[in-house]
């Protein structure tokens, strides 16, 4: 079955086709940066507008690169949220005209049941069950996966997701948008111990929730006290800002895997694509005796192909969505119950 996939939750236009739920024909990805990098994050109603103009085109050349028609598609699948709700609102209707047009079965996904799916399209995926960590610029999560599409959610942040935290901190220090990118170049010439910045809900007894804004508000204060430094002393400084954010991360997801007694690690999103996260995630699990599994940087990112993917399997089960789907804004996982029960899904 070849799925056509198509997501637009927040600033990059995407269509894919992908084969079984495995192989990609065409992953094509229209971004906004240039659109946006002027005001230092995403502006909902350009990215929506970005949208409307880009998604013809964008599908129009996944089918070309794939070399097959409309008439070959199978199934579609749509991101339904979360994300901006204008710009989910884009491929959800675009998904719905097609199903329509072409009477194809139809499902809506969910934006992190994407990113858990894209190692799946990469020769060695984790095995069933296994922990993942989710990263991204609007997501920070702790996942049990079950099987594709049987998940629940551990921890999740408690405000500013890790990426959240990576442009807050740019944009406070003058180096754009988007600013993950920026700081970890600049963090591998930098010395991490320069600064200490606080580790946020890093101790045992704070469980698998995460909480960012107080880095945020540490790295504010000392701006305020020291201004924004220059040459080695920014390098030093994003160095240390990005070690307390990959610190946290690695100690609670290792401590997660081995309390739930998981071999297998897999990391998702774009956050994901951070250098000092998969070399410390992979230095402690190494010590552990975990492994860790962390798609292409191409595939950390918002992209069709995960969608595409996380459908096939939707669609195999028989899920279905008709021309009712809709696109929501707020869509939390399946939550572990906090009291008694341990195992027990929210």
């Amino acid at each position: 079955m070849i799925v056509l996939g198509l997501e637009s939750s927040c600033d990059e236009t995407a269509a894919a086709l992908v084969a079984d739920g495995r192989r990609v024909l065409a992953d094509v990805v229209a971004s906004q940066h240039e659109v946006h990098e002027r005001y230092g994050g995403v502006v909902p109603e350009l990215a929506s507008r970005a949208h409307v103009v880009n998604v013809v085109p964008v599908l129009q050349t996944a089918l070309d690169r794939a070399r097959i028609t409309l008439a070959e598609v199978g199934g579609v699948a749509v991101t339904s949220g979360p994300g901006l709700i204008g710009a989910l609102l884009v491929a959800v209707q675009a998904g719905k005209a097609l199903a329509w047009a072409r009477g194809l079965p139809l499902v809506g996904v969910h934006h992190l049941e994407g990113h858990l799916a894209a190692v799946y399209l990469e020769p060695d995926p984790p095995p069933m069950p296994h922990l993942a960590l989710i990263v991204s610029g609007g997501h920070t999560s702790l996942v049990r996966v079950e099987d594709h599409g049987q998940v629940v959610e551990l921890g999740r942040t408690r405000d500013d997701a890790a990426g959240e935290a990576f442009d807050k901190a740019a944009k406070l220090l003058g180096l754009g948008y988007p600013g993950g990118v920026v700081i970890d170049r600049l963090a591998k010439t930098g010395d991490p111990r320069a600064i200490d910045f606080p580790r946020g809900m890093i101790a045992r007894n704070t469980g698998d929730d995460f909480s960012f804004s107080g880095l945020k508000t540490a790295l504010l204060h000392h701006v305020r006290a020291h201004g924004v430094p220059e040459g080695q002393a920014l390098a030093d400084l994003c160095a240390s800002y990005q070690a307390a954010i990959v610190d946290v991360l690695v100690a609670k997801t290792t401590r997660a895997a081995r309390r739930e007694a998981l071999d297998h690690i897999q990391v998702c999103g774009g956050v994901a694509a951070n250098s000092a996260l998969r070399a410390g995630l992979h230095a402690a699990a190494a010590a552990d005796g975990l492994r860790v599994h962390v798609p292409p940087p191409a595939r950390c990112t918002d992209n069709a192909a995960m969608i595409a993917a996380a459908g096939y399997h939707r669609l195999v089960r028989g899920d279905r969505d008709g021309l009712d789907l809709s696109a929501t804004a707020t869509l939390p996982l399946p939550r572990r119950a906090r009291a008694g029960a341990r195992g027990a899904h929210a």
